[in-house]
């Protein structure tokens, strides 16, 4: 008596049984998609790999559209030209995640995973540097060291939509074995989204290091002069900004980021001209011994990664 009833198991609370309840999977894609607008692309990309409705919601063009600066539009245009055609704005948005080359792959432009932020970096062979041309001074040479800030966060739809770390750098530093003037100058001209940035030079007292037996090496021998005279960072911005710092330069053997200053972009339609300089021009003593790896321009709020970096 009562076997009629067993087909069907009831829930604790006795209001549905279990096999007719709906779950995430029966959720419309329209509504995935309005709870995907208000989270940032990780927690897009996990939810995403839940099932069938969350991972074609993802595709959604409204929901990139929200994480992509609101001059996205611009910087396709000043790194890609007309090359992205009409790709989806989540493909937009994991190209310009990507590491970017342009002006002839000397600088590297890609956006904050998170924030949507611009980040830009200079190597050092698309900056003016005083003596590069004579080898008894400068050198470039071939390293594995060379980095960006953090590790670019690369959107891959493969299988699913995924987050993959992946490190980035140039091929070369410039190496000074010894000079008396001592001078590096730069521009970059980009339309940055708005907000706060602050410029910094990665630099290295020695030379650029090599593994040997598993273990990182560094050659100090030729480093000197730093010491005894500040070095002089500045910049100046289009719109009239402009700062400057001093420091000596320190911990041989140690990649550094020196912070030459900070500035705001108010108007991400216009492109914003950047003038940069790095200097220690006290004649009356040689100095030498340093790595140049780039110049790189990061949302200022980003200074707390410097430390881990």
């Amino acid at each position: 008596m009562g076997a009629g009833f067993s087909l069907f198991k009831v829930d604790p609370v006795g209001s549905l049984p279990l096999q007719s309840r709906p779950g995430l999977g029966d959720l419309p894609e329209s509504c995935a998609a309005e709870i995907m607008r208000y989270l940032d692309p990780p927690e897009i990309c996990k939810l995403a790999k839940m099932n069938r409705a969350f991972r074609g919601a993802s595709w959604a063009d409204f929901i990139w559209e929200s994480k992509l600066p609101s001059n996205y539009q611009i910087i396709v245009n000043k790194v890609f030209g007309d090359g992205l055609g009409n790709l989806g704005k989540r493909d937009v948005y994991e190209r310009l995640c990507r590491p970017n080359p342009f002006d002839g792959g000397a600088k590297t432009v890609w956006l904050d995973k998170s924030t949507g932020s611009a980040c830009l970096s200079i190597s050092s062979k698309g900056l003016a540097i005083t003596g590069i041309d004579d080898r008894r001074y400068w050198n470039h040479i071939p390293t594995q060291e060379s980095r960006l800030l953090m590790n670019v966060q690369v959107l891959r739809p493969i299988c699913l939509l995924e987050f993959a770390t992946v490190l980035y750098g140039f091929r070369t530093v410039a190496y000074l074995q010894q000079i008396w003037w001592f001078e590096v100058d730069g521009e970059v001209e980009f339309p940055f989204p708005a907000g706060k940035y602050s410029l910094y030079f990665r630099l290295q007292l020695g030379r650029s290091s090599q593994k040997r037996f598993g273990r990182r090496v560094c050659n100090t021998e030729h480093v000197h002069g730093w010491d005894r005279k500040p070095v002089r960072f500045q910049l100046w911005t289009s719109e009239g900004q402009s700062a400057s710092s001093e420091c000596f330069l320190t911990e041989p053997g140690k990649w550094n980021h020196y912070h030459a200053g900070d500035f705001v972009v108010e108007n991400p339609n216009a492109a914003t001209k950047i003038k940069l300089s790095m200097t220690q021009i006290d004649c009356t003593h040689t100095k030498g011994g340093l790595c140049l790896d780039s110049v790189v321009i990061y949302p200022s709020e980003f200074r707390e990664r410097l430390k881990q970096f």
